[in-house]
């Protein structure tokens, strides 16, 4: 299997490069909405996946990882970066998120790696199962599953607006899944595995406007120790990466555009986060340095405390 390395171009303004303020921009967003789910290329500025950055060091050689909500975002993300480290990936996504998965695919492809594009719901308890069934039978195995598909949408009233069918997808995307995919998952997991979990800050610090998500999130810490206590016996560690506000194409459609100008503004860091830079983290949870890591929620925040 031929391993892509990308090279990184020296920088003009190395100081400038590595100061986390600017590595990003920091300006206000222009005001923009979109329709559930969002894509891509429709963001302005288009998100940072790592596409002309990551660098892979050959971490992940040999590796079978599955991806939920690989096509965008986070997500796409860490497919780049499992493939550059030598991994095989399968991912999902929604039938309308097309194409995105098409140019992830490419992505993954052009890094010498195999790709599996499997399209669906995750609501669907009978998906998941496929998911897995498929990703094992496509790449005679499984070593990683990033349980990182989510779904959110703001209510402008908290409670009162909160309709019993948002609450419904909230949880069965984030929570149902997680436990649908992890359950079917653990016949093919071997001592060594690891499973990642994506949590959120939200999960620590719930907003209003976003109470049945961060419900889910805390869900998902809890589900995240729980399995670590019970599947470290089995030599399989668990561990969840709890992101603050990065710039995805989940958030042009689910928040107002007024919130979306400022957002990530109110970090210490002065700006959103990109999905290029949570992928190291997911890369380190899934590779032998991290052999003493489970149990744990790393939080990727902008400077934002979890606790």
């Amino acid at each position: 299997m031929a391993l892509v390395n990308h090279v990184i171009n020296t920088p003009d303004d190395p100081e400038g490069e590595t100061d986390p303020r600017t590595k990003y921009p920091s300006q206000e967003f222009e005001p923009q909405t979109q329709d559930y789910p969002g894509w891509t290329e429709a963001m302005n500025p288009r998100p940072d996946h790592g596409e002309q950055s990551y660098v892979g060091h050959h971490r992940m050689m040999g590796m079978r990882a599955l991806i939920t909500g690989g096509d965008s975002g986070i997500g796409r993300a860490v497919a780049i970066a499992y493939a550059r480290e030598g991994a095989d990936v399968a991912f999902t996504y929604l039938p309308e998120e097309e194409q995105d998965a098409e140019q992830t695919v490419q992505l993954i492809e052009d890094a010498g790696s195999r790709a599996l594009a499997l399209p669906g719901d995750l609501q669907d308890e009978e998906f998941c199962q496929e998911v897995i069934a498929q990703t094992v039978a496509e790449f005679d195995g499984l070593n990683v599953l990033v349980n990182n598909a989510g779904f959110q949408m703001t209510t402008a009233q908290g409670m009162e607006d909160l309709s019993s069918e948002q609450f419904d997808r909230t949880f069965k995307t984030n929570v149902y899944a997680l436990f649908w995919l992890t359950k079917a998952a653990l016949p093919h997991l071997k001592p060594g595995a690891a499973i990642i979990n994506t949590s959120s800050i939200q999960g620590y610090h719930p907003s209003p406007s976003l109470m049945d998500y961060a419900a889910t999130k805390a869900a998902i810490n809890s589900m995240t120790f729980s399995l670590a206590e019970s599947l470290g016996p089995k030599g399989i560690r668990v561990n969840a990466v709890a992101p603050g506000p990065v710039w995805t194409p989940l958030q042009p459609p689910t928040q107002p555009a007024e919130k979306i100008e400022k957002f990530g503004q109110d970090t210490p860091l002065g700006r959103a986060g990109q999905p290029a830079e949570l992928a190291a983290t997911y890369v380190l949870l899934a590779t032998e340095e991290s052999s003493y890591i489970s149990g744990s929620v790393i939080g990727v925040t902008g400077g934002k405390h979890l606790a």
